[in-house]
């Protein structure tokens, strides 16, 4: 698959489910309601108070983990988010970082920037700010953040090794990474491999776990490794036009889907830049 096509159906996927306001996720493979979100973040790792304490229209359970439990946020801190959505992990940041702190979300869908950017003007978040841009051309300064946090977004990204290589240039010294993505443990079927919409859907996009790691090494950081790990069932990674087109159009059946299953797995990523 062409690089340009990807990113371009990977803006085009998202941006419809910024206007839908849900991400249609769920076992059932049926478009969802605010009760099926909570299910899917809950079951992922957010709290009943956490998902409280966001505005409406901010959590889409779009995640694949839960950033904020593992990333010991502190007052004050500057904290960025690649790939934002609609501004969930954002506004759950801002509030640990409080007055003196400042969350930036980058995303590179206009439809969710401005969505995001919406909820944060009505609910009052003046330590928060949405950038539109792309997360391997971070529009952020060198050294100017202390935590980078990222939620199930780099698996879709086509260049990985310069998405890490951004992270590091924006980071701290001294700063540090905690990253909820996809990953695979063998070689996922062709027939998912070569399909756009389960790139969409954070399937295909997704690296073999130890290659994965070895890219956030590579671009310079240290004491990288892996809290948490899960399989992560597929009906929680694709949102219900992604199921319906790998069902229906490419003719694939539920069989086949569910060879995904056991392959994937959700990781947190801890990494510091030292220097």
């Amino acid at each position: 698959m062409e690089k340009h096509k990807i990113k371009s159906a990977v803006r085009k996927g998202y941006g419809k489910i910024a206007q839908r306001e849900t991400s249609c996720c769920g076992p059932a493979l049926e478009c969802c309601g605010s009760n099926a979100v909570q299910d899917i973040s809950k079951n992922i790792g957010y709290s009943e108070e956490e998902m409280r304490s966001v505005p409406k229209g901010a959590n889409l359970g779009l995640g694949c983990g839960n950033p904020i439990a593992l990333a010991s946020l502190q007052e004050g801190e500057t904290v960025l988010d690649l790939g934002s959505g609609a501004g969930f992990d954002c506004f759950l940041a801002a509030k640990k970082v409080g007055a003196n702190g400042q969350v930036i979300g980058v995303d590179m869908t206009a439809e969710m920037i401005d969505k995001a950017r919406q909820i944060a003007s009505q609910d009052g978040y003046t330590n928060v700010e949405f950038r539109l841009g792309e997360i391997e051309n971070l529009p952020v300064p060198d050294n100017s953040v202390d935590v980078i946090i990222s939620n199930c977004v780099i698996n879709l990204s086509t260049d990985k090794l310069k998405v890490y290589r951004e992270a590091f240039r924006v980071l701290k010294p001294g700063g540090r990474l905690m990253v909820s993505d996809i990953v695979i443990i063998r070689e996922l079927p062709e027939f998912i491999k070569n399909s756009f919409e389960a790139y969409v859907g954070c399937i295909s996009g997704a690296m073999l776990k130890d290659e994965y790691l070895g890219l956030i090494d590579e671009a310079g950081f240290s004491e990288v490794g892996v809290v948490e790990s899960a399989s992560f069932p597929v009906e929680y990674m694709v949102n219900d036009p992604t199921v319906q087109a790998l069902l229906n159009d490419l003719n694939i059946s539920q069989e086949q889907l569910h060879q995904v299953a056991g392959v994937v797995e959700s990781i947190k990523v801890t990494a510091y830049k030292l220097s």
